[in-house]
């Protein structure tokens, strides 16, 4: 199909995002990527569960004292929503509403705003009020390293998301920007899943030992 094909919501195909070749590829190269990704967590992840409970004589922290359920059970349930709302708005892709699709991203970029300053202020009370900075313990420096690198995904994908929202405001959707859409959704699936083992690994294992 040709990338500036007119539609209606009739002929808009099932599977726009891979209709064309390009679609295709960019299906799956978000998958290639994926997977060198999953590599690097895999690797951050083993180093934080050795070097868990780990520090200097005197001067241990354990993570059953530092860490709390709260905070992190609600930086959870906002990126949970807002794998849901991705859903919503390729949902509204598949049926050629456009508006749809820009609404529904945008609140998830608003989703991904409230985790990422959760996390900020999560750090920020770690660091000032229990002294436990990056360089506090081998413990510490996994633990940021770990979280840090998820945050850095978070917003990289919400820089994507705000990116693709601005730039096709005013195109509607299209052959060429559906799989970009679809792309940034799978992308945004896959660091929600990742919260997902780190509030398990980091957070419930740690309060309970």
């Amino acid at each position: 199909m040709d990338l500036n094909t007119k539609f209606t919501p009739k002929s808009w195909p099932d599977h726009a995002e891979q209709a064309t070749m390009e679609g295709r590829n960019k299906f799956v190269g978000i998958w290639i990527f994926i997977c060198s990704d999953i590599v690097l967590f895999a690797s951050v992840f083993a180093t934080y569960l050795s070097l868990k409970d780990s520090g200097p004589a005197g001067m241990e922290i354990k993570a059953s004292e530092l860490f709390g359920l709260e905070l992190a059970f609600v930086m959870t349930m906002l990126l949970l929503t807002s794998s849901l709302t991705s859903v919503y708005a390729m949902y509204h892709m598949k049926n050629y509403n456009a508006k749809g699709v820009l609404l529904w991203m945008g609140i998830t970029v608003l989703l991904g705003l409230g985790f990422l300053g959760l996390e900020i202020f999560e750090f920020y009370e770690y660091t000032v009020h229990e002294g436990f900075g990056f360089t506090h313990s081998a413990f510490s420096s996994s633990f940021y390293v770990l979280v840090g690198t998820h945050g850095l995904h978070v917003i990289i994908g919400l820089v994507w998301i705000t990116g693709l929202i601005i730039r096709n405001a005013k195109r509607g959707l299209n052959l060429y920007n559906a799989p970009k859409f679809f792309a940034a959704s799978i992308y945004w699936h896959f660091i929600d899943v990742v919260w997902v083992f780190i509030f398990t690994v980091v957070y419930l294992m740690g309060v309970l030992g």
